[in-house]
């Protein structure tokens, strides 16, 4: 699979490149939380949600809505899943990283997707980015046998325990956690997901 970077034009359709953002104390700060031979999700972390970089985030990015910052950290080679939001995400990355790619708008109306679809960008060590509410994405993918370090950043909730009951149909048959809708592979046997991803489990 070819590897653009984020700076390609292509990855335009994706996300943006956010430029004038000062994440130098957030970066080192990252060099401090775990790094697993799996992966690991914290939706919030309240020592890099107290640094100066974090207002600007809520200001510029959210128009001061309450955001959470945490991180996903680990080695990962696989597509698995897919997932999207309601809002904008924000990744930072604190080492060099792959992400895999989508569009919404290509989930067909029973909620299936052919990863043939699916495109990789590397996202170079220090690049701030914006992935659009509408695109899929998931765990970053690590560049060769490194692990990966990534700031996430998400309106505040996200990715947190749903506390209300979901119908067994729709949409909704495809949200994990608040403001999160998975689509899994069947391959990736993750536990109460809906498996709609056809075709290749990519693997970089």
């Amino acid at each position: 699979m070819e590897i653009k970077s984020v700076m390609d034009p292509a990855f335009s359709e994706y996300g943006k490149v956010l430029e004038n953002y000062e994440g130098t104390e957030l970066i080192e700060k990252m060099q401090e939380t775990p790094l697993p031979e799996d992966v690991i999700y914290v939706p919030s972390v309240k020592e890099l949600e107290e640094l100066a970089v974090a207002k600007e985030l809520q200001n510029r990015m959210y128009g001061g809505l309450p955001i959470q910052i945490g991180y996903c950290n680990g080695t990962n080679h696989k597509l698995n899943a897919v997932e999207y939001h309601r809002s904008s995400e924000v990744n930072i990355a604190a080492t060099d990283l792959i992400l895999l790619l989508g569009r919404q708008q290509d989930i067909t109306k029973d909620f299936t997707y052919d990863t043939s679809k699916i495109e990789a960008f590397l996202v170079p060590k220090g690049t701030a980015i914006e992935v659009y509410a509408t695109t899929l994405h998931y765990a970053p993918c690590s560049v060769g046998d490194n692990g990966f370090r990534c700031v996430v950043v998400l309106p505040e909730g996200t990715n947190t325990d749903l506390t209300f009951p979901l119908p067994e149909e729709g949409e909704e048959k495809l949200m994990t956690a608040r403001n999160k809708w998975l689509i899994a592979h069947e391959k990736a046997k993750i536990e109460g997901a809906f498996n709609g991803l056809k075709g290749e489990n990519i693997s970089l």
